[in-house]
């Protein structure tokens, strides 16, 4: 029977990738090591990559905490397939779906819209708004004051608590809050978010 010294000098051998006390292993064969976190569960700094769309006419202004990893990777906003931002809107907006960054520029500013994100950058785990940690906030003042955005409103309620906390008292206009149109918030309808975004009309 191994005593408690050898079973803890073992356990340490094998996080290590070494044969446990007293074994052999044949040459060219590895021993499991313990898994270091990979992919989503890895906590990283992100940093915000494209700018808003806005212009001087904006009147509107929407609010996200973060682009997401697949909106970094397409270069724009609401970017993943299954999040249902640019079908919401563009129903509330009695527009056609846009397909291409250019076209969703075009719905926004025809509408008078201005998209953003609240934070500049943070740390996060994967796409999860729950564990952003170390947050910078954009500098939301400046673009409102360069527009004639009267209202902000907020698409989660992470963005919506980023928002209070680090930008309402330096704006100084309160934001409303929407429900998020991720895939993550698949409890909400299709009906019930456009419903809930016919606030920004």
């Amino acid at each position: 029977m191994a005593t408690r010294t050898e079973n803890t000098t073992n356990r340490a051998h094998l996080a290590a990738g070494k044969p446990p006390a007293g074994k052999n292993v044949p040459a060219g064969k590895k021993l499991p090591a313990g898994k270091p976190p990979t992919g989503k569960n890895v906590r990283t700094r992100v940093t915000h990559e494209f700018p808003p769309v806005y212009d001087r006419d904006s009147r509107v202004l929407l609010l996200g905490s973060i682009p997401s990893p697949k909106s970094r990777e397409v270069g724009f906003y609401y970017g993943h397939p299954q999040n249902r931002f640019w079908k919401v809107l563009a129903a509330v907006l009695g527009e056609t779906i846009p397909e291409t960054i250019p076209q969703k520029k075009a719905m926004l500013k025809r509408h008078h819209i201005a998209l953003w994100d609240v934070l500049e950058s943070c740390t996060i785990v994967g796409a999860s708004d729950t564990s952003i940690e170390d947050a910078i906030p954009n500098k939301i003042a400046a673009l409102v004051a360069r527009s004639k955005v009267a209202r902000i409103f907020c698409t989660g309620a992470t963005a919506h608590k980023l928002y209070q906390k680090y930008c309402a008292a330096d704006v100084g206009i309160d934001a409303v809050k929407l429900p998020s149109t991720s895939p993550a918030n698949c409890a909400v309808s299709l009906e019930k978010l456009v419903e809930a975004y016919r606030a920004v009309l």
